[in-house]
């Protein structure tokens, strides 16, 4: 099949294909692009574009060369019982996602490092307190999660110096960053920790990991800030540590389920802070971009990248 020939199917369960539709046929003019429900040919279509996928839609495409995720995470494709096993699974990576995640942790850390919540908290008493500086070194940041993201992170505290620690399930090298790794790693670290961010991916291994057992060995009044994934979060176990005040306060951008049910106790707790799950927004340009760069790079004959790892599950 030659590249003239080849389609993209668009397969995004609740989305509006049609925005991402037209951004991506600014960016690759000349490829067919379709939606899941419409008419095509499904031996033409050489690259799925996805969230969600429809299980067994991928297995009906015999010439499919890659499965594009709409996002960072690709378990909502792992998902899928009849997933073929050939197609690489292309992880959602660009420049412009990276810099809206380190935005967020940069800002999350400095509102609490410059003590902006206590600021707040004076400013709805009427209360006119001046607030010392800390020394930013000894208030050391650790991230949960070297990746791409958490990599892009942590370089971004440490260029505002910051301490920062980093674990990983495997060894890292990142310079600037002290690195842990392992179950001996992470209770090395947590102690060392004022602000723990979590950037971990979604696996069977890390649901609950943010739990009492992890909250206990953080120093008294330490601030985490999730934006892994909401089953990351033991939701009771928060809530008990911030009103004993082993945790100090809580940034939170992601939640199980989403959208938060009303009745959540995290939209009114005095000590924690919501956002709509924006840590970062692949939106259709991005996406675009993205699954451009890797269609001319596959049709120079180079890998898409980065694939994600199916054993480990991103």
């Amino acid at each position: 099949m030659t590249n003239a020939s080849k389609a993209l199917l668009i397969a995004a369960t609740g989305e509006d294909p049609e925005p991402y539709r037209q951004d991506l046929a600014r960016r690759l003019p000349g490829l067919a692009i379709h939606a899941e429900g419409e008419d095509y040919d499904p031996a033409t279509i050489a690259y799925a574009l996805c969230w969600k996928p429809t299980p067994g839609l991928l297995a009906s495409l015999p010439g499919l060369e890659a499965i594009f995720s709409m996002g960072a995470g690709i378990d909502h494709i792992l998902a899928d019982p009849e997933l073929p096993a050939a197609p690489p699974i292309v992880r959602l990576m660009h420049d412009r996602t990276r810099d809206q995640i380190r935005d967020y942790v940069v800002h999350a850390v400095l509102h609490y490092y410059r003590q902006m919540d206590v600021a707040a908290r004076q400013q709805a008493e009427k209360s006119w307190k001046f607030l010392q500086i800390r020394d930013k070194p000894k208030l050391k940041v650790g991230i949960l999660g070297l990746g791409e993201m958490g990599s892009t992170a942590a370089q971004g505290l440490n260029a505002l110096g910051f301490t920062v620690l980093g674990w990983s399930r495997s060894p890292k090298s990142i310079e600037g960053v002290t690195s842990y790794h392992g179950a001996d790693g992470l209770a090395e670290m947590l102690p060392e920790v004022s602000y723990l961010v979590s950037l971990l991916p979604a696996t069977a291994e890390t649901v609950g990991v943010l739990n009492a057992g992890l909250f206990n060995a953080l120093p008294r009044g330490a601030v985490v800030i999730n934006l892994g994934r909401g089953d990351h979060l033991v939701a009771e176990d928060l809530l008990t540590a911030l009103d004993s005040g082993q945790i100090g306060a809580a940034t939170l951008d992601v939640f199980a389920p989403e959208p938060m049910p009303e009745d959540s106790p995290f939209w009114s707790h005095p000590a924690v802070r919501v956002t709509p799950h924006i840590g970062s927004d692949g939106n259709g340009p991005i996406i675009a971009d993205a699954v451009g760069l890797n269609i001319e790079r596959m049709s120079r004959g180079l890998a898409p990248e980065p694939i994600g790892d199916r054993s480990r599950g991103y």
